[in-house]
């Protein structure tokens, strides 16, 4: 099963909820504030992905951080921040079996869905 994890009010979550629907792909949405986020999930990413993929730092979260935290950030201090604050994280993520992406665009929603199909088969 395909998992999207977002925030609600987040435009990005929306709009990869509204191209999944469009392509009558079936998936299960998991706000990371009501629904949680825990760092067994985010170590699970990071190994994936590296941890600096999963920090939005375009975010006004990130920017509220201090400068000196900012420079001196690593893995568990990222991971840390992301439990402590959901929206520093860059969303959506997609997961499904092996397969994590990471933002959205449709480019990069078509290639994950492909490499899903390809899977399946």
């Amino acid at each position: 099963m395909l998992t999207v994890y977002g925030i609600n009010s987040c435009d990005a979550c929306r709009a990869a909820r509204k191209f999944l629907d469009s392509r009558d792909i079936e998936f299960r949405f998991h706000d990371l504030r009501a629904d949680g986020l825990d760092i067994q999930m985010l170590e699970r990413w990071s190994d994936r992905l590296g941890w600096e993929r999963l920090v939005n730092k375009r975010s006004l979260t990130w920017r509220k951080i201090p400068e000196v935290d900012r420079n001196d950030m690593n893995r568990d201090k990222a991971l840390a921040a992301i439990l402590e604050r959901p929206t520093l994280m860059k969303r959506p993520v997609l997961e499904a079996a092996e397969y994590i992406a990471v933002g959205f665009s449709e480019k990069r929603f078509t290639d994950f869905l492909a490499k899903l199909q390809s899977a399946a088969r």
